[in-house]
């Protein structure tokens, strides 16, 4: 992964980030017995998925034509029929 740059864009690293702070608000409030402040916590894992994909849509995560297993793809020949 590290040779196709895979996940290293301003999109990537905003949603982890926000889905980390959840998960650590979700499990101190497990810990602490609170459902309320469990589910906030893993309401804000969900929004650091959707602010990733928000950003990736403004054109802040990796295109695909620039990663690696389009590019292979794209470069093939078709197959040619045996006769």
């Amino acid at each position: 992964m590290a040779g196709s740059s895979h996940g290293h864009t301003p999109a990537a690293w905003t949603g982890v980030i926000i889905a980390f702070i959840g998960f650590c608000v979700a499990g101190a409030f497990m810990v602490m017995a609170q459902p309320v402040g469990f589910w906030a916590g893993m309401g804000i894992v969900v929004l650091g998925g959707v602010v990733g994909a928000i950003m990736r849509a403004m054109g802040l995560g990796q295109p695909k034509d620039l990663h690696p297993v389009h590019r292979m793809t794209g470069d093939r020949e078709p197959a040619r029929a045996r006769g």
